[in-house]
C-alpha cells in the first residue's frame, strides 16, 4: 500500500509499504479524509519534541471500517475516527481516568507512524463510532477536541474574559469551545488573516495583534481593567508561551496547550503575587471526542469552516512548504483519498 513517510525534516517521500494485518482486538480502517495538523507541520520543519525520524505521519483521520475483532456495536464498512491516544491502561494517569497522558502514551505519526496510508490498523478499542457526521466532520473530531480539552481543564465560567493566543486550528477550536461554556473571547495572533478570519467567520469581536506595543493595554481596556482570568496559549511559539503570564489577572488560570522544544521561563514573582494556577493540556480523551461529536450534532460547532484547502493524497508531499507560509492564509487543509 501507499504511505507518505517523513525521512527527515524538511524531506517527505510515498513509500510502498505492506498492508497492515488483523491483529485480535485491532480493527483495520482504509482511510478516506487526513487533515494536516500543526504536528505534521512542526514534525516536518523538525522542531516537534517527541519525534523520531524516519516516520509516517497523520492522526487527524477517518475512514471505513473493514476487518475488526472484538468491537462491539460496529460493523463492516462503518464510518469511523479514532482516538489516535495508544495508552497502557495499567500506570496511574490511566487508572485515574487520565488516558490522554498515560505514562508510556504512543500517539500515531509521533511516537509510532501514523495513518497517512491506504489502511491503518489500530485497537478496536479506541474506535470512535460517527455519529451521522461525514467523514470530513469525523476528520476534524481529533483536533477539535484538542481544544475541547483544554477548555475543560480551565473550567471556565460564564461570563470570564478568556484570552486565546494563537488563532490556528487549534486555537480556533479552543476559542468555539470556550464561547460554548458561555466566554467572552480575546483573540491574539501576529496573522492579520488569521485574525480576520476570527472576526469574519466565527463573529469574535474582541481581536488583538500579538507581539505589538500596548497588548496589556488592549487588554485592560476590554476587560475593564481586570486583564483576563484564562489565558490559552495555542501558539506553541516560545516567546508567546513565556509571555502569556503577563496578560493573566490575579487569581487566573494559565493553560498551555501549544507546545515547543525549550525551556518555559516565567517570572517566579510575577507568578506568585497573582497565586496564578498553570495547567498543561494535552490531547484529549473519549470523553472530549464525545462532547464534539454531540456539539456538532447539535448544531453548535461547525468543523467544515475551518477547511480552506483540499489536496489529494498525491499531492500531499509537496504541499507542505507553502502550508507553513503564513502568508498562505491557510487554516486547515484535507488531504483526500477518495
Amino acid at each position: 500500500m501507499n504511505a507518505l513517510v517523513c525521512i527527515k525534516p524538511g524531506h517527505l517521500e510515498y513509500a510502498d509499504i505492506a498492508e497492515p494485518e488483523l491483529k485480535p482486538g485491532n480493527a483495520i480502517v482504509r482511510i478516506r479524509k487526513i487533515c494536516i495538523c500543526g504536528t505534521d507541520l512542526h514534525a516536518y520543519e523538525g522542531v516537534q519534541p517527541f519525534f523520531n525520524y524516519p516516520r509516517i505521519l497523520g492522526h487527524e483521520l477517518s475512514g471505513e471500517l473493514l476487518e475488526f475483532d472484538d468491537a462491539p456495536g460496529f460493523q463492516k464498512g462503518d464510518f469511523v475516527t479514532f482516538l489516535p491516544y495508544l495508552n497502557c491502561g495499567k500506570c496511574i494517569s490511566c487508572r485515574s481516568g487520565k488516558s490522554n497522558c498515560c505514562t508510556q502514551l504512543q500517539t500515531c505519526g509521533v511516537h509510532i507512524d501514523g495513518g497517512m496510508s491506504d489502511y491503518f490498523s489500530i485497537p478496536s478499542r479506541l474506535l470512535v463510532k460517527s455519529g451521522g457526521l461525514s467523514l470530513e466532520e469525523l476528520a476534524m473530531v481529533e483536533p477539535l477536541a484538542i481544544g475541547a480539552h483544554g477548555i475543560a481543564r480551565a473550567a471556565i465560567q460564564p461570563g470570564e474574559f478568556v484570552l486565546v493566543m494563537g488563532a490556528g486550528p487549534i486555537g480556533l477550536g479552543t476559542m468555539a469551545f470556550a464561547r460554548l461554556q458561555g466566554a467572552k473571547v480575546i483573540a491574539a495572533d501576529k496573522n492579520r488573516q488569521r485574525l480576520d478570519f476570527c472576526k469574519t467567520k466565527m463573529g469574535i469581536s474582541h481581536i488583538i495583534e500579538a507581539g505589538v506595543e500596548h497588548m496589556t493595554e488592549q487588554l485592560m481596556h476590554i476587560t475593564g481593567g481586570d486583564m483576563p482570568t484564562v489565558v490559552i496559549d495555542a501558539s506553541g511559539n516560545r516567546q508567546a508561551i513565556n509571555n502569556g503570564l503577563n496578560y493573566l489577572a490575579h487569581g487566573g488560570r494559565y493553560v498551555l496547550i501549544g507546545l515547543q522544544k525549550d525551556e518555559l521561563i516565567l517570572s517566579h514573582p510575577e507568578f506568585h503575587k497573582k497565586e496564578a494556577t498553570l495547567m498543561s493540556s494535552r490531547n484529549a480523551t473519549r470523553k472530549d471526542f464525545d462532547y464534539v461529536i454531540r456539539s456538532i450534532q447539535e448544531g453548535l460547532i461547525f468543523p467544515l469552516l475551518f477547511i480552506t484547502n483540499r489536496v489529494k493524497f498525491k499531492d500531499a508531499a509537496t504541499g507542505f512548504p507553502g502550508w507553513l507560509n503564513p502568508a498562505s492564509g491557510i487554516v486547515k487543509v484535507m488531504v483526500e483519498k477518495d
